[in-house]
């Protein structure tokens, strides 16, 4: 997959994660960012428990799991 993939993908699952978690998001950079670290962090969970995707969708939806999850971990840290 090339860079533009990457940064669509990114700022797609950065925009989600950020209305699933009930916050504005982190503004178009910030939600590329936290969804491309969130389809890394997605990546390898989803790598742990033996699953792996294959086109644009699954893609899509492991970054969001991932940024999901990550947003969550940020939200605990600056709760405490």
């Amino acid at each position: 997959m090339g860079l533009i993939a990457w940064l669509i993908i990114g700022g797609l699952a950065g925009w989600v994660a950020g209305h699933i978690m009930r916050g504005g998001g982190f503004g178009l950079f910030g939600n590329i960012g936290v969804g491309i670290v969130g389809a890394v962090v997605g990546g390898f969970l989803f790598s742990l428990l033996g699953l792996q995707a294959g086109n644009f969708l699954g893609s899509l939806v492991t970054a969001i799991v991932g940024a999901v999850l990550l947003l969550w971990v940020i939200s605990k840290v600056r709760e405490a």
